[in-house]
């Protein structure tokens, strides 16, 4: 799954759960480890980092945080406009 999909799906899976909550993410795009923590950076969920490298696949993880900003359902890299937080 190409992190653009990866990051959509994420999203419906971030926004009901519970502060606190760790959310592990299995991917194969290489461009992952930059997207992830790009993505948490931006909305303010917390990137905990690689759990776990195979040849194919890696599992990250990232804490969900209750002041998050929101992010649009269809770019999931823009935020919506009167999120959480200020918008940048």
């Amino acid at each position: 799954m190409l992190c653009v999909r990866l990051l959509i799906k994420l999203r419906g899976v971030v926004a009901p759960a519970e502060p606190g909550t760790v959310v592990q993410v299995l991917t194969t795009d290489p461009a992952a480890p930059i997207d992830l923590p790009a993505w948490c950076h931006l909305t303010g969920h917390e990137y905990l980092g690689l759990v776990h490298e195979h040849p194919d696949h890696a599992v990250h993880a990232l804490r969900v945080v209750a002041d998050a900003r929101a992010t649009r359902p269809d770019r999931p890299w823009h935020l919506e406009r009167d999120s959480g937080r200020d918008s940048q």
